[in-house]
């Protein structure tokens, strides 16, 4: 009986790690490594691209030379979309001049861009499946 009891319990813990999905996310171009990058992970347009609370996950990583690198882990496979800018003096907020062009670098997925302004959800997202995921941002200047 203890057996099945710990078979039963193997068999649990295995089936959900094989539907869940790993995105490591590699961001390049940035002009020093001053700060740090924030990042905020969106699965639905409710809230992006700055919506902090309405983000379903966010990082904040040190930079290593002109790049750095993170990870999301457990997450369902389905559609999502990243922002991120380089937070360059550790505020915690995106320097903008006074007409709110970005004074700092800043990113989507896909490297998309908005016209004027962010991109949206749609031109940003992109599908990452049950496993292993990559996703390479280059930051806009």
């Amino acid at each position: 009986m203890k057996t099945v009891f710990i078979l039963l319990l193997l068999m649990l813990h295995w089936v959900p790690q094989q539907n869940s999905a790993k995105l490591t996310v590699k961001v390049t171009g940035f002009k020093n490594d001053k700060g740090v990058v924030r990042a905020l992970l969106f699965n639905s347009e409710n809230g992006f691209p700055e919506a902090t609370e309405k983000a379903i996950r966010s990082a904040s990583v040190k930079i290593n030379g002109t790049q750095a690198e993170f990870e999301f882990e457990n997450l369902p496979p389905g559609r999502f979309a990243i922002s991120l800018f380089h937070d360059s003096q550790n505020s915690g907020k995106l320097r903008t001049n006074l007409v709110g062009i970005p004074r700092d670098g800043y990113g989507f997925s896909n490297n998309s861009m908005g016209t004027f302004g962010p991109p949206s959800f749609k031109d940003a997202s992109f599908q990452i499946t049950a496993g292993q995921n990559t996703h390479i941002i280059k930051l806009r200047h």
